[in-house]
């Protein structure tokens, strides 16, 4: 299976430097990867080294806790649109989601989406390993109605990442209509493939090279 077009290719650790968000674009204007994931800080930086490419700059919002207000979230988006990106990935507001607070989830979104205006794609991420099945469930139908363009599964700074079970609950919850973005823990060849078949069409990796490579080598081995 080749991977390269489902890979956000990432580098949100904090101590990321520009030599280092530098390389992470060279690597994925070399192996064809969908976007570069990267802080609002670097959003300049990445669209101008991916300028001329297919290669989206996709930017975090709200990360990693998503407890920003929603006027936050929604300056914070329209910026980085300005600065060059043209793929948001926000963090709902976790809390209030367990508190049952889904007026402000909706509200939360629907401000990011608004602030997007079409100009780039909206996903959201929901960090799976801190809900319940139903809480799950509910936030994609939230995220859906409030008009994204992707569900996601977590940030990769939280208790853990994506599961294929979380993933196939996201795909069948949502439908073939938006896309489910698997993020977290995703290192190896055979842990992508799994998370495309639950229903992914997006990964966000920062092994990509990686998985490519070990993808590269499962092929010419027959497999």
């Amino acid at each position: 299976m080749k991977l390269e077009k489902y890979m956000d290719h990432t580098i949100l650790k904090p101590e990321a430097t520009i030599d280092g968000v530098k390389k992470i674009c060279k690597e994925a204007i070399e192996y064809g990867f969908a976007s570069v994931c990267i802080n609002p800080y670097y959003t300049s930086l990445v669209s101008k080294e991916l300028k001329g490419t297919d290669i989206k700059t996709c930017v975090v919002i709200g990360f990693p806790l998503g407890a920003n207000t929603k006027e936050v979230k929604a300056f914070e988006t329209n910026q980085v649109i300005e600065l060059g990106a043209q793929e948001v990935d926000m963090v709902i507001n976790v809390g209030a989601l367990k508190d049952k607070d889904y007026e402000v989830v909706r509200e939360d979104i629907e401000a990011v989406v608004k602030a997007a205006a079409k100009r780039a794609l909206v996903k959201v991420i929901l960090e799976t390993c801190l809900l319940t099945d139903e809480e799950k469930i509910k936030a994609c139908e939230i995220s859906k109605a409030a008009g994204v363009d992707f569900v996601k599964t977590s940030t990769g700074f939280s208790t853990s990442g994506a599961t294929s079970q979380d993933v196939a609950l996201m795909r069948k919850t949502v439908g073939q209509e938006i896309g489910v973005k698997a993020s977290g823990g995703i290192r190896d060849y055979e842990k992508a493939v799994e998370m495309v078949k639950a229903g992914a069409n997006r990964l966000g990796v920062s092994a990509s090279v990686a998985i490519v490579n070990s993808s590269a080598a499962a092929s010419n081995e027959g497999y």
